[in-house]
């Protein structure tokens, strides 16, 4: 066990200290990043819509041609293994599906004989500091050069760690990707604007990963009669915001306060920031946590 994942682990059917646990290096997971993960916050030892994590772990699965080792029943009972055993309250489920290990290295799908690697760790699931909170946080913009189905939770991130690496090496919390004048999202997280009132959210499309967080966030607008619209977000509306928030399941909604070195708005965390953290808050307390 490491400060960041708990023993067990399972892999491939078994639960087993992470120090044991191996995969061959011929895995296509390590050779071609031809995998797709999933990841589901748990709240007060309680699955977060584990369902639809599930369903979009199918649909990765779907889209890369990749059969899924485990039914959905059997995903939950090892999910429920791995938050009973885990030392927090609150916490992260990685699941992870490779296509395998063949006894070659082809580019081509190796015979259905194969079978796929099947992992999964908890992890704490660590929010922002309300000292961060307060304050926000900066961004950059970088260009999109990720591939065209970044609806698809595979493994093979290297664009986004090459973006999110641009942004650390700057002092800033995150990396907006702009394709063809549009800002889609962030290296790690789904982002939305604030123009005169109006939250503004970019769509679903194969260009962005559709998010849990993103959803809710959604949900709650309508539920509480937030103004909003669901509609692509060009470069310049995105520099004339009144607020940018980056948004995910350990981020929650943190303030983007400058953006390539220049303020958004007062350059303060913004009042319906504030206002969608707090209807956050409650929702957690009173469905996250109650399962």
């Amino acid at each position: 066990m490491t400060p960041y994942v708990a023993d067990p682990v399972y892999l491939n059917g078994h639960f087993l200290p992470l120090a044991e646990a191996g995969i061959s290096p011929l895995d296509r997971g390590f050779l071609y990043g031809d995998g797709v993960y999933e990841v589901i916050p748990v709240y007060s030892r309680r699955t977060f819509r584990i369902d639809e994590h599930l369903n979009r772990l199918q649909a990765t699965l779907d889209g890369i041609q990749l059969a899924n080792p485990l039914t959905a029943e059997a995903w939950k009972t090892v999910i429920l293994k791995l938050v009973e055993s885990a030392p927090w309250e609150d916490q992260s489920i990685y699941l992870q599906v490779t296509r395998g290990a063949d006894d070659k290295r082809d580019h081509a799908f190796p015979p259905i004989s194969v079978t796929p690697t099947a992992f999964a760790f908890a992890s704490p699931l660590v929010t922002t500091s309300a000292d961060i909170r307060a304050k926000g946080v900066a961004a950059i913009t970088v260009p999109d050069l990720r591939w065209s189905r970044c609806d698809l939770k595979v493994v093979s991130l290297l664009a986004n760690v090459l973006a999110r690496q641009q942004a650390v090496e700057q002092g800033c919390a995150e990396a907006l990707l702009i394709r063809d004048g549009l800002m889609k999202e962030g290296a790690a997280s789904n982002i939305f604007i604030v123009k005169d009132g109006v939250l503004i959210a970019p769509p679903k499309t194969h260009l962005m990963l559709p998010g849990i967080t993103y959803d809710v966030i959604l949900e709650l607008a309508e539920t509480h009669r937030q103004a909003h619209e669901v509609r692509e977000i060009s470069e310049a509306e995105l520099r004339a915001a009144d607020e940018v928030w980056m948004t995910s399941s350990t981020k929650e909604i943190l303030a983007i306060t400058r953006l390539d070195g220049q303020p958004v708005g007062t350059g303060q965390p913004g009042p319906y920031g504030e206002q969608m953290w707090q209807w956050y808050q409650d929702f957690k307390n009173t469905v996250m946590r109650k399962g």
